[in-house]
């Protein structure tokens, strides 16, 4: 039942109750009144009864009962009331409106009981005679030395005070009803005032309990049902305020955790995974909503890893480790396990920091092979300069011939070291963004032709075709000077790799961009018919030191850097280089340059 029903209940029953109280005292209190009147009225008529009528007959028991009967038939008019009297003995012996014959003895009777000379005895019964409430009221008559030689008695119906009551009763209820039904509808009302700001108070609260703490009470007074509201309304502000924060501050760290390049992983003391970021996700290679609060072992890592975190989880110490992940493909990686302490001091969970040290073994084994390379590459210049010196020393300075031989290798074994450690010392610099880029408008059809004509010559001496295919005007933003060093070193390839009579074909074209937020492009292709690059070295052909026909490349004077710095430039212009290559067909080196530097 609602509050508001059981209120107005409430209400209806105190108003019921007190109503019918109130006519249970007003009821008893007017039957007290009649009763007290009527005996009153009783007793009066008893006494002029006794003055003015004679008792003291004697005589004859029939005559007696005749005179007394007669007389009683006749008081019974002024009196207004029935009448009968008795003698001492209790005998009947006239009643106004009853044979006097079939009446026993009325000595028990209890207004006789209670009557005396001058003092009324009253009773209220139910007269099996009339079938009605009688009520009786006796008072002794005495001769005239005293003795009581009767008891005159007068017996009034109680009828009508019964109906004044019933009348009452009916009036009292009638009213009772009418009241009850206005003052349910008062009630009902003062009840729905009450309680509708208390109800629009707990709508309230549940859409808080629901999480909507933009939910607000509407306050219209300043009483208790007032002050709840604005306590209602505070904390739905101080709620949602906190949760703001929360929200923004969770956001922060989602934010924080997935612009990580690190794995985060937080495993609880029962061994379930309770939080992981984006990176995790790709080094174990599940979602999240595939391992959270599942077992770490769901991972489906190795035994090294599941061991590390036992062990951290079962010491609180912490381990770090490095090892090989398999899955979902290769990576070298730095796992770290820290214990997580609760606010007891006693140990809550294990964060696992995943580092991917994959790039980084990868660069210190290039910088070991680079080292190797360099050691090497230095090794054979070096020792040739040595040994041609070391045999001039000896005696070849005499035989002109051989002297000048031997000091035209020292020369050009030096001008070979000079190159390589120029260009060693170009890549670093183009490596570490060191080099500077001076950025102009560039036409690209008369830059190409430039670059054909200073390498003419060194392709005439292979009698090789130069060819520049026709394009539209293009023009791009571009370092020229870098942009032509990247030219000349693959022309500089393509010739030395081309027999002689081969071609080489130099085209430019514009490419659109592929969707409106991709930038137009220029594509600039050096194709040859040399003999070409076999499809197992492609991927490392821009490698530092990478020769596929190492004979050849250093007979012919390459250092085996200069594919490395055509990349790295590339790149300085924010634009890719890809080669596809035949063996015996030639190769082709495509770069796409954006047109407008950002």
């Amino acid at each position: 039942m609602r509050y508001r029903t059981r209120l107005t209940v409430v209400f209806l029953l105190l108003i019921g109750i007190s109503v019918l109280t109130a006519g249970l005292f007003s009821a008893q209190l007017l039957r007290n009144s009649y009763m007290s009147s009527l005996e009153t009225n009783m007793d009066r008529e008893i006494r002029v009864l006794l003055a003015t009528s004679d008792w003291s007959r004697t005589g004859s028991e029939k005559d007696t009962e005749a005179y007394y009967t007669s007389m009683i038939r006749e008081l019974r008019e002024s009196a207004g009331s029935r009448v009968t009297y008795i003698r001492a003995d209790g005998k009947v012996l006239g009643d106004s409106d009853h044979d006097i014959q079939g009446m026993g003895n009325h000595l028990d009777r209890e207004e006789v009981k209670e009557s005396g000379v001058g003092k009324t005895g009253y009773a209220v019964r139910h007269s099996e005679t009339l079938n009605q409430n009688m009520m009786y009221a006796a008072e002794a008559v005495a001769d005239s030395s005293g003795k009581v030689v009767g008891y005159i008695r007068l017996a009034m119906s109680l009828s009508d005070v019964e109906d004044s009551l019933r009348r009452f009763w009916l009036f009292l209820l009638a009213g009772l009803a009418a009241l009850v039904l206005i003052a349910g509808v008062i009630s009902y009302r003062i009840a729905r005032s009450m309680t509708r700001p208390l109800e629009k108070i707990t709508r309230v609260a549940q859409q808080i309990t629901n999480l909507d703490y933009r939910s607000r009470v509407e306050i219209h007074s300043k009483d208790e049902i007032g002050q709840l509201g604005l306590a209602i309304n505070t904390m739905a502000e101080s709620l949602q305020t906190q949760l703001g924060r929360i929200v923004e501050n969770e956001s922060r760290l989602q934010s924080v955790m997935d612009s990580m390049q690190s794995g985060i992983i937080m495993i609880d003391r029962e061994e379930r995974i309770m939080l992981l970021n984006r990176k995790a996700e790709e080094f174990l290679g599940f979602t999240a909503e595939e391992l959270l609060n599942h077992a770490y072992t769901a991972a489906n890592q190795q035994y090294e890893f599941s061991q590390l975190i036992q062990t951290c989880l079962a010491t609180g110490e912490t381990l770090r480790d490095e090892m090989v992940f398999y899955f979902p493909e290769e990576r070298i990686m730095e796992v770290s396990s820290t214990p997580v302490m609760d606010g007891q001091g006693g140990m809550a969970a294990a964060l696992v920091v995943l580092h991917d040290m994959t790039a980084v073994r990868r660069l210190e084994k290039m910088r070991s092979e680079f080292v190797a390379n360099v050691s090497h590459e230095l090794k054979t210049p070096i020792a040739a300069v040595k040994g041609f010196a070391e045999t001039l020393l000896n005696g070849a300075l005499d035989d002109e011939e051989a002297a000048h031989a031997f000091v035209k290798i020292i020369y050009d074994e030096s001008e070979r070291l000079n190159r390589l450690i120029g260009d060693i010392l170009a890549l670093s610099k183009i490596e570490s963004r060191r080099v500077p880029l001076d950025f102009s408008p560039i036409d690209l059809n008369e830059f190409l032709k430039a670059s054909l004509r200073m390498v003419q010559t060194e392709a005439d001496k292979k009698h090789i075709r130069l060819d520049l295919l026709p394009a539209a005007p293009l023009y791009l933003e571009a370092d020229e000077d870098r942009l032509r060093q990247i030219l000349l070193n693959l022309l500089s390839n393509s010739i030395s790799y081309t027999p002689e009579g081969g071609e080489i074909h130099v085209r430019a074209e514009h490419v659109p961009g592929a969707t409106d937020d991709q930038d137009d492009r220029v594509r600039i292709s050096v194709t040859d018919t040399g003999i070409g690059i076999p499809k197992k070295d492609l991927p490392r052909i821009f490698e530092r030191f990478y020769r596929v026909d190492k004979a050849r490349s250093r007979s012919s004077g390459g250092t085996g850097l200069g594919l490395s710095i055509v990349k790295h430039l590339v790149e300085l212009h924010r634009g890719t280089i890809r080669v596809e290559s035949t063996v015996g067909v030639g190769s082709s080196f495509i770069i796409e340059l954006p047109v407008i530097h950002q």
